[in-house]
């Protein structure tokens, strides 16, 4: 599945630059000389057509054709140059095997496509998201290094951009690493370090979160003092 999304995508860059090169007409002015004039034959529009009928498809939770569409308006955007739209829809891909339960896919996309697109077109946000999109990812694939890593550039990239609720999220991303690597005191203090946070800025958005993470971590305690071994 991950070659042939990534043979997906490759097509979608190859298609593009054969456009450019395909999509010119020149016309001549009367001293002879040609201009050359780019002519798209995509249309902007188509891609947010399927966009939006992909986020119809993910909220009747049918996930593959909601990948299958989002793969299309990611085509078109990719197609126009709209380079923030072709990000989005590719993020989305992303997700959606995430929720399928393919995260090596999920992964491959994020790295291979979805990061190289915010790095080459310098959308630090886009890459800070993709950190924590690959957080996210690594740590559903028991793969708690890799994960930690993602959730601390993100945290780091967040406070050169200064925002405040994404550096509350790689906290938490941490904090659901340790957690799953058994290191609950430390993923204690880092709760207390996002709640101080959340606090400070007046958010009540990660309350739930907190307070989740505080009790499946009691829960972890309790059973272990239960049943020692």
């Amino acid at each position: 599945m991950t070659k042939i999304v990534l043979a997906l995508i490759g097509l979608f860059a190859s298609l593009q630059l054969q456009a450019q090169n395909i999509d010119k007409s020149e016309i001549q002015e009367p001293n002879g000389s040609a201009i050359n004039i780019a002519v798209s034959k995509f249309d902007l529009e188509d891609g947010n057509s399927f966009f939006e009928e992909a986020e119809d498809s993910e909220r009747k939770g049918d996930y593959n054709e909601a990948l299958t569409l989002f793969g299309k308006a990611a085509f078109e955007y990719n197609a126009v140059k709209n380079f923030n739209r072709y990000g989005q829809a590719v993020i989305k891909m992303s997700s959606m095997h995430y929720q399928l339960g393919r995260f090596t896919d999920a992964e491959q996309i994020l790295l291979n496509v979805a990061l190289k697109n915010y790095s080459k077109t310098g959308n630090r946000a886009g890459v800070m998201n993709t950190y924590n999109l690959l957080g996210k990812v690594y740590l559903a694939n028991t793969k708690y290094t890799q994960s930690m890593w993602f959730y601390t550039q993100q945290g780091i990239l967040a406070k050169q951009l200064k925002s405040n609720n994404s550096y509350i999220e790689s906290i938490l991303g941490i904090a659901q690493v340790k957690i799953k690597k058994k290191d609950f005191t430390l993923a204690l203090r880092d709760l207390k370090s996002a709640e101080w946070l959340a606090n400070s800025i007046k958010s009540t958005q990660y309350k739930t979160q907190i307070k989740d993470a505080r009790e499946m971590i009691a829960s972890k305690t309790t059973s272990k003092k239960v049943n020692p071994s």
